[in-house]
């Protein structure tokens, strides 16, 4: 089995606000990454405003490294991506975020992203010093992603390349209910269908109860809801007291 490679360092060059540097922190985060490094932030860092947008990224913060300039912040990185949706007039190699996700987990040294500032973006000299450029397809009339939407983007593609993350509402969901209780429920149905002649006329009986049964078991209900359709239906069958 190779060895893993280390996650990406996220790199924000000159950014603005402090909040928007805590959010992008957040979605970090939320998809493993920790280690950020900020280039020049322009009200200087610590940031007061950064915790509270973090919503709880706090460790993200913590360890964040400030540098002068993109080159020292990259000094250690063998992989340096440009984000941008504009030409700048570099030619470079240009990967969409999935493509870049692969190309990290597969090559062997550290990886570097670069986010520009949320005003105008990496400038050319910035694009200049990664290797390759980062981008993703987007609408011609509207290309404004903010700075955390970015992050997001980047670090969800290459979170899929990992394990230890989790998708909660896989473990909420219950197993499909037993055949049995499926039977019970479409009898439930018919046993008060009958009297009221929904299955008339005789000669269409059998095609509607067979349309009745497919319509019942498409959802795939499990056991909870196959309890809770058949209080609906004895409420629905008591005799009215009215």
């Amino acid at each position: 089995m190779p060895e893993p490679t280390e996650p990406p360092v996220i790199v924000l060059v000159r950014p603005q606000l402090g909040e928007n540097i805590g959010k992008a922190a957040r979605a970090m985060l939320n998809f493993g990454l920790t280690e950020m490094r900020l280039v020049s932030p322009r009200d200087g860092w610590p940031n007061p405003a950064a915790g509270p947008a973090a919503s709880g990224a706090d460790v993200v913060l913590e360890r964040a490294q400030v540098f002068a300039s993109v080159a020292e912040a990259v000094a250690d990185c063998a992989h340096v991506y440009a984000t941008t949706v504009r030409k700048r007039g570099v030619t470079k190699p240009v990967v969409n975020a999935e493509e870049a996700a692969r190309e990290i987990h597969a090559a062997p040294g550290r990886s570097a992203i670069l986010f520009g500032p949320e005003r105008s973006g990496l400038e050319t000299e910035d694009v200049a010093l990664a290797r390759t450029i980062l981008t993703v397809p987007i609408n011609p009339e509207f290309g404004s992603l903010n700075l955390a939407q970015a992050v997001i983007l980047v670090a969800y593609e290459w979170s899929k390349g990992q394990t230890g993350l989790v998708q909660p509402t896989e473990e909420d969901l219950l197993p499909p209910a037993p055949q049995e209780e499926l039977d019970g429920l479409i009898g439930h149905f018919e046993e008060l269908l009958e009297p009221k002649g929904y299955f008339r006329p005789q000669a269409r009986a059998e095609a509607t109860r067979r349309t009745l049964r497919s319509l019942l078991t498409k959802p795939a209900w499990n056991h909870l809801e196959v309890r809770t359709l058949r209080g609906v239906l004895n409420y629905l069958g008591k005799p009215d007291r009215s």
